[in-house]
């Protein structure tokens, strides 16, 4: 029997959408608004989840203070009030979408957790714009 558990957590984190190698009038017609060059921010949701069969000595899938230490550590500080094209190395040469960094934080905590763990990462960058990413 499998069960998914889930971990909620936020951050604030500024960002502008653009293409490097295009440009700026490609950069208006594909992002608009959100190639602000005076960037602009979001209020990210963010729910991690995790399914797999529940330990018979536990009674968990998995513990779920160790997963909102690792949000804490590994995105939470790392993006919170941030401006993720600047201070977020990921996001260096890769435009921080939605889509990249759902992914990102995907690939950070992977490597933390149990690979018998099933990840499911979906982000809100607002209450109607969302993204989920499994690892496919």
């Amino acid at each position: 029997m499998k069960v998914a558990v889930y971990r909620k957590a936020h951050f604030n984190a500024a960002h502008r959408l653009y293409n490097k190698s295009w440009s700026q009038e490609k950069n208006d017609e594909v992002f608009g608004l959100c190639n602000n060059a005076n960037w602009h921010g979001h209020n990210y949701e963010l729910i991690v989840s995790l399914t797999g069969e529940i330990d018979p000595e536990t009674g968990y899938v998995y513990d779920l203070g160790i997963l909102k230490n690792y949000i804490k550590s590994e995105i939470e500080e790392a993006f919170d009030h941030k401006n993720l094209n600047i201070e977020v190395p990921e996001f260096e040469d890769l435009n921080p979408t939605a889509e990249n960094i759902a992914v990102v934080i995907y690939e950070k905590l992977r490597k933390l957790l149990p690979q018998h763990l099933d990840l499911k990462v979906t982000l809100y960058e607002t209450p109607r714009n969302f993204v989920t990413y499994s690892g496919a």
